[in-house]
């Protein structure tokens, strides 16, 4: 019988390092990738591999670029064969004023953001189809929901991810392959780091539940995800506390 694979970009902290390390509780192989932490990931494939006594590739590189996924996913059908679910996490974000964003920020966003998905998905599916199974997790955020002031870019290509999710999934549900989003809200990650003290607690008081979700949180909903059946499938299932 072989072994569950699970790939997961942008996985050397935060939501990505918060995944890997439940699922390979639950003793599962696992596919790595970050773009410039590599002294995280590969301390974080020492110590999932030392705890649990699974496998993990590691991989280095650009997933906006498909050359560089295309050599990743090389690497994975050599190492584990197949993946069995796909977890899209790669991402940045820019605060900033529309008229001061760059013409070169736009597409930094729209390459992490949203070019990984297809990259990523583009070279997973095949395997997935000859299979008739898999799952598609991509992490959005509420923002691609509803938009955010300062933050239109990062919105467009959360955006993106959402209407991708719903048209992916009604595509492959005949071949029993699953497509679903999770949109984050307020998540205690190095993203929202650039936000003061004072910032963060006026937040978090907007926030029904009264606090920032943690990354915890967003991997026991895939988890929960991982279990369920391929009938749930084109949805953008908000994680928020409450807040949008």
């Amino acid at each position: 019988m072989k072994a569950n694979c699970i790939w997961i970009t942008g996985a050397s902290r935060g939501i990505g390092a918060a995944i890997a390390r439940l699922f390979a509780s639950k003793g599962w192989n696992l596919a790595l990738t970050c773009i410039h932490s590599q002294d995280k990931l590969l301390a974080l494939k020492k110590e999932l591999e030392e705890t649990w006594h699974i496998t993990c590739y590691p991989y280095i590189g650009d997933m906006g670029s498909y050359e560089q996924v295309s050599q990743c996913m090389a690497g994975i059908q050599k190492t584990f064969g197949h993946v069995d679910i796909l977890v899209n996490n790669a991402g940045i974000s820019r605060v900033g004023l529309f008229t001061d964003l760059t013409p070169e920020d736009w597409q930094l966003l729209l390459q992490t953001n949203l070019t990984s998905v297809f990259n990523c998905c583009h070279q997973v599916l095949p395997g997935m189809l000859r299979e008739k199974s898999g799952q598609i997790i991509n992490i959005s955020s509420v923002w691609g929901c509803v938009g955010a002031s300062c933050e239109a870019a990062y919105s467009a290509t959360k955006g993106g991810i959402n209407a991708l999710t719903k048209a992916l999934a009604k595509e492959l549900a005949p071949s029993g392959i699953s497509v679903n989003a999770i949109a984050c809200g307020a998540i205690a990650t190095d993203m929202n780091d650039c936000l003061s003290q004072a910032d963060k607690l006026a937040l978090a008081q907007e926030i029904p539940a009264g606090r920032f979700g943690e990354p915890q949180e967003v991997a026991d909903l895939i988890w929960r995800l991982s279990q369920a059946p391929s009938y749930l499938t084109g949805q953008i299932i908000r994680l928020d506390g409450g807040w949008i």
